[in-house]
């Protein structure tokens, strides 16, 4: 269970603002229990009714039913009152505790603030209170501020705190904008230039994925759907960064030579001094340890030497020296990462230093995979040599797995275009995107292509590019379908260069243009202007691009040999060795 508090003066508001925040939850299918501190003098039960007269009699515990409720009540009978993990223990599993009071306990909370009330805020001590809802501006503080009946606002703000998604709605395909005609070219394109084309895709394609919850744990991989915010500062306070001794700079004598006595008792991580150290006394500290009361500066232990129960240093030190602010790496309140972001671990680790332990996250996007073609069979089923192993279907199965999606073996459909159209109902039904390879130009046999003529949604994109001139891209109910070429060479390739980015886009992340990076080419070429071109290369020993003997798009080993491609780009060229060429390395493509 997710938690968090409100908590405020009397009269400041907070339970007015619970009751918002409770119908506001509960309205987004959200499952919310609540916890409440009452006053000492507060009785649950009124004097005189029978439950009461059971109590007051002696019984240790009442349970109290109608048709409407229960309800349990237990008497301390002098007992210590029950800590808040306690109680907590005692619900029955829900999405979200929303607790008020219980102000001295360090889960995350909310300072509901009245100016009427006339109480000073305890926002900038207290850490544990991460935002603040208010009925007057409050400039001055350094955490954020909602308006006090701002409910929608403190309950967007509650949720992503906890790590609960604000909306676990799927899309729908209206909102998806998606339409038969998403991929349709202007009037008059022919032959379309491949940054045309990349446009065009990012400007009609959108998410089709729904939204979950996951712990931060288990999230690597995952498209933020919503911005991250710090829960606390890091570091929450400040300390140390290296092992030695912490003093007030103002303590120090106008002279080369520095002598201070020693504290009793020392400063470590996790393990704080306790007490403050008097101006123009020094204190042990090691690295990371919060700085104690009294002391600004540490001077690194190698430039001291501890005589008895003093230290003594030569020279200067800058006051601050080998500290840390609290918040100098991401203060509280701050956006830690953006919606859209793909997690890696770096960005777990951001996270859990923050205080974060869920995230909302968009759900994984399932690419589905087909093969098609009579010529295909199982690799190594037969050794006709009429027959084709299927190379593309384990190659873009495992593209979409090393991209971070979840990939779907819709097996191989021979030429049969109802056995085809089935394949492809049952893919709309449990695929996100489809990609096909083979059947995407317009033959007799071509029946991807006059499948999704049918369905209306067809758009023959000749792209001038090689390898993978045709690609063929249209809806099948709704669900995206890239036809790639039946070449594995071209198919990779398009897939690189067109599935890539428009899955990122589809799967909630952002658009994803491949870096690369100026070389000297090692190889002349003559190129004649109109396509652009992608030339199987590496990187030699002395960090020039080499590309492959030869560019037959039917060589697939030379995809082995290559660690990235050459791009040369859409004009006529006579490239020569030492011109500078753009590499594109796999790593960039997300291999």
């Amino acid at each position: 269970m997710k938690v968090f508090g409100v908590t405020g003066w009397k009269n400041a508001g907070k339970t007015g603002l619970m009751e918002r925040l409770v119908r506001e939850i509960t309205t987004r299918g959200i499952s919310v229990s609540t916890v409440k501190h009452a006053h000492h003098s507060f009785d649950v039960d009124h004097p005189g009714k029978d439950s009461a007269r059971h109590r007051e009699a002696g019984a240790r515990e009442v349970l109290l039913s109608s048709r409407n409720r229960w309800a349990l009540m237990s008497e301390l009978r002098g007992e210590d009152e029950e800590v808040l993990s306690d109680l907590l223990a005692r619900l029955s599993p829900v999405d979200l505790v929303l607790i008020e009071g219980y102000k001295r306990d360090r889960h995350p909370k909310i300072e509901a603030y009245r100016a009427a009330t006339k109480h000073p805020l305890i926002s900038i001590e207290d850490d544990s209170i991460v935002a603040v809802a208010s009925d007057v501006a409050l400039a001055e503080s350094v955490i954020p501020v909602f308006d006090l009946d701002d409910t929608v606002g403190i309950a967007d703000f509650v949720l992503q705190q906890v790590g609960l998604s604000v909306s676990q709605a799927k899309p729908t395909k209206a909102e998806m904008q998606l339409k038969n005609d998403c991929f349709a070219l202007p009037s008059g394109v022919d032959w379309t230039p491949v940054d045309t084309a990349l446009a065009h895709l990012r400007e009609n394609l959108g998410r089709c994925v729904g939204i979950e919850t996951l712990p931060v744990s288990d999230s690597l991989g995952s498209v933020l759907a919503e911005d991250q915010i710090a829960r606390r500062s890091n570091p929450p306070a400040p300390n140390s960064a290296v092992d030695g001794f912490g003093f007030a700079y103002a303590a120090l004598a106008d002279q080369q030579s520095q002598k201070l006595p020693l504290v009793n008792g020392r400063a470590a991580a996790g393990s704080p001094y306790l007490g403050e150290v008097p101006l123009g006394y020094a204190v042990r500290i090691l690295t990371g340890a919060i700085l104690p009361k009294g002391v600004d500066t540490v001077v690194l232990q190698e430039d001291v030497t501890v005589v008895g129960s003093n230290i003594t240093f030569e020279g200067s030190v800058k006051a601050g020296s080998n500290t840390r602010k609290a918040g100098e790496d991401v203060k509280q309140g701050d956006v830690a990462i953006m919606a859209g972001h793909v997690l890696r671990p770096p960005d777990l680790a951001l996270l859990s230093a923050l205080g974060i332990d869920g995230v909302s996250v968009f759900e994984t996007l399932r690419v589905g995979v087909i093969s098609t073609g009579d010529e295909l069979v199982p690799p190594g089923s037969t050794e006709d040599v009429a027959s084709t192993y299927d190379a593309n279907r384990p190659m873009l199965l495992s593209l979409a797995a090393r991209w971070g999606y979840q990939p779907v073996d819709l097996g191989h459909v021979g030429d049969n275009r109802a056995l085809l159209r089935d394949a492809l109902d049952a893919a709309a039904q449990k695929c996100d995107v489809i990609l096909t390879s083979g059947g995407a130009s317009a033959g007799d046999e071509d029946h991807m292509s006059a499948l999704l003529m049918e369905a209306g949604g067809l758009q023959m994109w000749r792209i001038a590019m090689k390898p993978g001139r045709p690609l063929a891209l249209g809806l099948w109910q709704g669900v995206p379908v890239f036809g790639l070429p039946g070449n594995p060479v071209a198919a990779f390739v398009c897939a690189l260069i067109f599935a890539r980015p428009a899955c990122a886009v589809l799967s909630g992340a952002a658009w994803q243009d491949p870096v690369g990076f100026d070389v000297p080419a090692s190889f002349e070429k003559k190129k004649k202007a109109g396509r652009r071109e992608y030339l199987r290369a590496r990187i030699t020993d002395t960090g020039q691009a080499e590309v492959f003997a030869s560019e037959g798009s039917g060589r697939i080993s030379g995809l082995t040999w290559a660690d990235g491609l050459v791009e040369l780009e859409d004009g006529a060229r006579h490239v020569k060795p030492g011109d500078l060429v753009r590499f594109i390395p796999y790593g960039a493509f997300g291999l």
